[in-house]
């Protein structure tokens, strides 16, 4: 019969191989405390089922905890192809007039995230030719302020 720790230890290899296809975190925490029952097994031959599944559950349940607890959480899921603030500051030639009632486009000499040319809103008016400065990033426009 295989013992304990081998079962563990496959367990913990076999959850930490799916983490690594999934990417999400959350299932290495189950891979590293099987890991660590292995090695518990290793240690003290002698525990029995029960403590294993108790340990097992201490260990990943709490670590996943902590985890959570101390992750810092940055959403780009939701801004994915959009600046996140880098952008701005930057200056560009406005190619079509821009006022409060009428969206132009504004051009920069080197790309701006993938594009040289973007729709541009304003509150003020800015005439075609006239210089302009990005002042946030809205969705796939740029507002944008005479400069």
């Amino acid at each position: 019969m295989i013992e304990s720790a081998w079962i563990w230890g496959a367990l913990g290899l076999i959850l930490l191989a799916v983490e690594m296809a999934t990417g999400t975190f959350y299932v290495l925490w189950f891979g590293i405390a099987g890991l660590f029952v292995a090695f518990a097994l290793w240690l003290f031959p002698s525990l029995s089922i029960g403590i294993q599944l108790v340990m097992y559950a201490a260990l990943s349940l709490g670590s996943l905890a902590i985890w959570k607890l101390n992750c810092k959480k940055i959403e780009t899921h939701s801004r994915v192809g959009q600046a996140q603030g880098e952008e701005i500051g930057r200056i560009g030639t406005m190619i079509e007039t821009s006022s409060a009632s009428q969206n132009g486009k504004i051009r920069f000499t080197q790309g701006l995230m993938g594009s040289k040319e973007w729709v541009a809103v304003s509150n003020e008016t800015i005439e075609s030719g006239k210089n302009a400065k990005v002042v946030a990033v809205e969705g796939n426009t740029l507002r944008v302020q005479a400069n």
